[in-house]
Parts: structure tokens; sequence; C-alpha cells
């Protein structure tokens, strides 16, 4: 889940003030880890303090995201789901916004198959985003890592999207000077998509994705996420990345990649 935390902190400082070319400083001190990152962590902490057959994800997905949200209360969350992070009878709220695509990526690393991958994704993404395209959002990234980690091919990957979640008819060089900031799944996901498709490296997807403007760390994060599967992450940038973390975090961290790594043995 490196890589949707590196697209988030790479596009943190763009998210309100666009930056439309790829020329741009990768880090900086202006960087932070945003709600993406806090949101990512806390569904990887749900998955691995839940049952084998998932039967408590849901339960375990609403306990982590508050518990850990509310301790980042500055993270920038949506105002609908700020509030939902301190009800006391927490319930999903029919949101089609992109945070449950942000947050998904632990889902596809984590999952054994890709019909778990994509169990999973709804699964996290419902508690909250249980409006379709919400639910969308979340399994085609989910479903995307999954098959990037197993090395699909890119066109494999593509057709898969394609034919089961979002056919994607648009370049980045065709958007990037009329796109506008948008919180949906349905106008954000296929975007990390394409960033992800005319990419040739990590590095290179997640500065595709700076580049076409709108909610930049998102956009970012998601792209992030897929291309860390597919491509991995080169470990300056990963070593850099997580010095934006604090203690807390970089333990969540460091006990999701052992859990993975436990998982493949």
């Amino acid at each position: 889940m490196i890589g949707a935390i590196i697209g988030d902190i790479v596009g943190s400082r763009f998210e309100f003030n666009n930056y439309r070319k790829k020329d741009f400083d990768f880090f900086s001190n202006e960087c932070f880890a945003t709600d993406d990152s806090v949101m990512t962590l806390a569904v990887a902490k749900a998955i691995m303090e839940s049952k084998p057959d998932y039967s408590d994800l849901a339960d375990n997905t609403v306990k982590y995201m508050q518990l850990i949200g509310k301790k980042y209360p500055d993270a920038g969350y949506g105002t609908r789901f700020g509030r939902w992070l301190y009800l006391d009878e927490p319930e999903p709220y029919y949101s089609w916004g992109n945070g449950s695509a942000m947050r998904v990526s632990p889902c596809g690393f984590a999952a054994k198959t890709l019909e778990e991958a994509e169990k999973t994704a709804e699964i996290t993404a419902s508690v909250t985003h249980n409006h379709p395209e919400g639910i969308t959002g979340a399994q085609s990234v989910a479903a995307a890592i999954y098959m990037a980690k197993n090395n699909s091919s890119m066109d494999e990957i593509r057709k898969y999207i394609s034919d089961k979640y979002y056919k994607v008819d648009f370049t980045l060089d065709a958007i990037r000077e009329t796109y506008q900031f948008n919180e949906s799944c349905r106008d954000t996901v296929p975007q990390a998509f394409e960033s992800f498709y005319e990419s040739t490296g990590f590095e290179d997807c997640i500065r595709n994705a700076i580049s076409v403007g709108g909610d930049s760390d998102t956009l970012a994060a998601i792209a992030g996420g897929i291309a860390e599967a597919y491509y991995g992450v080169p470990d300056n940038i990963k070593i850099k990345a997580l010095s934006y973390l604090d203690d807390f975090q970089t333990e969540i961290f460091n006990e999701f990649n052992d859990y993975i790594n436990k998982s493949e043995l």
C-alpha cells in the first residue's frame, strides 16, 4: 500500500493548487500524509484483524476507521465522512465519492484470489460508500492491484477493467487543460487508470496523475496503489515517503508488510 501513500503525499500540495505538468519536485516540505493515507492504514489494520472468511471485516473497518481517523482530526476528511467518524452508531450514507477507492489498496494486496479482492473491496467501501458507484470504484482498483501483483500484463488489466468496470476513452493530453476537481469515483478512478495505462514506471505514473489536476492527492493515491503492484517502488522513494509518517502510522505499515509477506509463504 506504500504506492497509495506515496501518491497521497506527493499530491497533497497540489489538491487545491493544481499543477498541470510533470516537471515538479516529487517531494517537498509542503507535502504531508492526508486522510487518504490515514484511511488506507485503517483498512489495512481492519484486514489484519479480521477472520479468514472476512465475516467481521465490515465491523473492523468501521472500528479502525473511527479509531485511527479520530487520532488525525485535521487530515482533511470530507464533511460527511468527518461527521461519520464521531457517530456512536455509524451507518453507510450512500456515498459515490472517491474515498472508497483511495483507501482500498490493502484489499488488492492482501487478497489470495481476484474474487476475494473484489469482495473485500465491496465490504470496506460499503460501510460508508454503499452507492453502486462507490463500490465500483473500490472494486475496480482492488482488482487491478490484485492482477498487477500477480503479473498480469497492462493489456490484460485494461481489458478486465474495461469489460467489467470503466471503459476509459480519453488520453491524459486530451483532458489535461480542462479536467476539474471532482470527488466522485466516476470522474476520478478512470483518470487514475489512464495515468497508469500511459505510464512507463512507478514515478511516471504518479507524475501523470498529478499533471491532470483535479483531486490530486486522491487521484495519485489511486494510481499509486496500482503502479506499486505493477512496477514496484524504488527504495529511495519509499524511504522518503515513510519519513512523512509518524511512529503509529509506520507501525501499522510495517505490520501490514509482515502480514502480506507471511501470507505469501
